[in-house]
């Protein structure tokens, strides 16, 4: 499914949402966790992205006393000037809660699949999620996030008509919980090798957005599940603030470090672009470009 391209200006503020990078060490090596969205989805039909979504209201006002990590830590961990404590705990919630949702995954759970199972229950009856967590006599893990990075959708999105300010966490998967996708909201869910899902993308049998492009490219490089942990606790979260432009009609979008972003410091190895062409976004360079 091609991807539409947008030129139009989005007056509005991004929204806040947040994404789960799920890893796991399989037997060909570091796996992730992809889920690909409905066909009819008013955001990235067919494309396949990780679990994640917008901020709810009542991500926020879950209780510190409810969380496995004060809140003074989450907020610390994001690493963002002026960022209100309550929206800092949304985030981490949001992220527990979408992942749950679309994948029925607790991350960070080590209750096994009964606990999760009676999670399921409470929120099908329609309990909010972090009230069903509590109700189980749980705390809600948000210390398995780790922050991996910030994307800031630019007043002229590229490939949907709405502006999203989203963290991207990483957390592994946890053991003895089955992948059980959302059927209103995905397909299916798969895992696979950052590496093989670069060359599917490439070989046209899966699509990709470009923040799961370039956040697949930055997992190729690594081996292990510790590798990722160990690269996440190494640095902040890298902000990245994509700057499109057309040239003779083709989009082209640029991140930190390209010769023609605002911001000179490259965020990380591989493409410092992307150009809308065969109905997708490439890297200059042809599929070796992923991994330089």
């Amino acid at each position: 499914m091609a991807l539409t391209i947008n030129s139009d200006i989005v007056y509005t503020p991004p929204v806040p949402a947040a994404t789960v990078m799920v890893v796991r060490d399989g037997e060909p090596g570091l796996e992730v966790l992809l889920v690909r969205r409905h066909a009819n989805s008013g955001v990235l039909g067919g494309v396949h992205v990780f679990p994640g979504g917008k901020l709810d209201a009542a991500d926020g006002q879950v209780p510190e006393a409810a969380l496995d990590r004060p809140a003074a830590d989450c907020l610390q961990a994001l690493a963002e000037a002026g960022l209100a404590t309550e929206i800092a705990i949304g985030l981490h919630v949001a992220a527990l809660r979408e992942t749950f949702e679309e994948c029925g995954l607790l991350v960070g759970n080590a209750h096994g699949p009964d606990a999760v199972q009676r999670l399921r229950d409470h929120t099908a009856a329609g309990m909010a999620f972090g009230d069903a967590v509590q109700a189980l006599g749980l705390r809600l893990p948000v210390s398995c996030l780790l922050p991996w990075s910030r994307w800031v959708t630019p007043r002229v999105p590229s490939v949907t008509n709405k502006r999203f300010d989203t963290r991207f966490f990483v957390a592994l998967a946890p053991p003895g919980q089955e992948v059980e996708h959302c059927s209103f909201e995905a397909t299916e869910a798969v895992w696979m090798p950052p590496r093989l899902g670069l060359e599917r993308f490439w070989a046209g049998e899966i699509d990709l957005a470009p923040p799961q492009i370039m956040s697949l490219c930055q997992l190729a490089a690594l081996a292990s599940v510790a590798d990722v942990q160990a690269a996440a606790r190494s640095r902040p979260p890298v902000l990245i603030a994509p700057e499109p432009f057309d040239v003779e009609g083709q989009r082209v979008i640029c991140y930190p470090g390209d010769p023609a972003h605002s911001c000179m410091d490259r965020a990380w190895a591989g493409p410092t672009r992307l150009v809308y062409r065969n109905q997708r976004f490439e890297p200059e360079g042809g599929l070796e470009a992923f991994f330089g």
